[in-house]
């Protein structure tokens, strides 16, 4: 059984971290531990939890920014947040149907894994939201980068850098975000039975014109019910809503008769790869153009069997395989080659994500550099080892 440390402070947490540094212990890093199936497997002798380091550090509504410590639930900051009529702008996903996994997610987490969804598209990813971060490095030093508000930075951007690290720079302890406010009303436009083709074609004319989706995707037929549905969400004042969708269904009246809807459920499961949960299959996470989505998906489609759907306009594709040999690691991956972007495995067996590489495979010169960031920050390697990349 490995040791399992949960520090109540920062000071107790940099304090394990010297002591692992010192005798080479290897640390899994966790929060409420719901993603521990993304990713390699553990290479760790001991776990690291910041689930002890919790509560509201900061929130100031007229400021619109708020701060807690990286084990707080994402639940209570949601909850508070609404309460005053803001939210986090960058949909976090919920894994945990996905993975099948049980724990609350942490906020601490959403900026370790930089975990953004559909509103992407309009209000950027996690890591544009993140403003502040202290951290632990593999030292024991405590770190601070960051501040309340944003600005401008000249040379190694620690907050921007620990945003999608994974874990493997350090321990987040404290996290600061800017947030928005609620939207009065949220509409969804919705065309039927478009291919996948035509489906994108809609979107890139949606997301061209003045009247700013905040959603994006594409539902093709036998993904979330019997026909394909293209969604196109919009939000803001009810006056303006109602202005909006009425030109973008003229806009879009060559693509067919667009209803609109409430949808929440839709994007519910858009953001949290629902209709894939509870299969023993691999998913895949694809970044690409969005004009190439379609020719990538018919590209592998011609080497694996396959489901998949769009978000991000096409930009973003989650994609079911088999779970058996590489996951189609080979295919997916040349087909991605061809069209340009990179390719994540979110969920497949443990053996599988030890012998295929689960996040794109970096150059040389990125890997190398990747490798010099990971020594200045980590020089022992005993955060996350090779989670993210073997021998990093």
């Amino acid at each position: 059984m490995t040791a399992f440390y949960e520090p109540r402070d920062e000071g107790e947490a940099a304090e394990r971290v010297r002591e692992a540094a010192a005798r080479g212990e290897r640390l899994r890093l966790v929060g409420g531990d719901t993603k521990a199936r993304l990713g390699r497997p553990a290479q760790d002798e001991a776990t690291l939890s910041a689930a002890g380091l919790s509560g509201i550090t900061l929130y100031e509504p007229a400021e619109m920014v708020v701060g807690a410590r990286a084990g707080t639930p994402l639940a209570e900051v949601q909850a508070l947040l609404a309460s005053r009529g803001q939210m986090l702008p960058f949909e976090p996903v919920d894994h945990r149907r996905l993975l099948g996994s049980s724990g609350e997610p942490t906020v601490g987490a959403v900026a370790a894994v930089n975990n953004s969804g559909p509103r992407r598209i309009n209000a950027g990813a996690a890591r544009d939201s993140l403003i502040g971060v202290r951290f632990v490095n593999g030292r024991g030093e405590a770190i601070k980068s960051g501040g309340r508000v944003m600005k401008n930075v000249t040379g190694l951007d620690l907050v921007k850098l620990m945003a999608g690290s994974w874990g493997t720079l350090g321990l987040l302890t404290e996290v600061t975000f800017k947030v928005l406010p609620v939207q009065e009303r949220v509409a969804t436009l919705i065309v039927p039975d478009l291919d996948d083709a035509r489906a994108v074609e809609a979107l890139a004319t949606a997301l061209g014109s003045p009247f700013e989706l905040t959603g994006a995707a594409h539902l093709p037929a036998g993904i979330a019910g019997p026909g394909a549905r293209t969604l196109m969400r919009l939000e803001g004042f009810s006056d303006s809503i109602a202005y909006r969708t009425g030109e973008l269904r003229r806009l879009l009246k060559r693509f067919g008769a667009p209803e609109v809807a409430d949808a929440a459920d839709l994007w519910e499961q858009v953001r949290d790869a629902v209709p894939f949960a509870g299969a023993q299959t691999a998913v895949w996470r694809i970044s690409t153009a969005p004009t190439r989505g379609p020719a990538l998906t018919a590209e592998i489609a011609r080497g694996l069997v396959a489901r998949w759907y769009y978000d991000w306009g096409g930009g973003l594709i989650w994609l079911e395989t088999a779970a058996e040999g590489d996951a189609g690691a080979a295919i997916i991956r040349a087909a991605v080659r061809a069209q340009g972007g990179h390719a994540t495995l979110v969920r497949a067996p443990d053996a599988v994500r030890a012998a295929v590489p689960v996040f794109e495979p970096l150059s040389e010169p990125l890997m190398r550099g990747s490798q010099g960031i990971k020594a200045a920050h980590d020089p022992t390697g005993i955060f996350n080892p090779g989670r993210m990349y073997a021998g990093v």
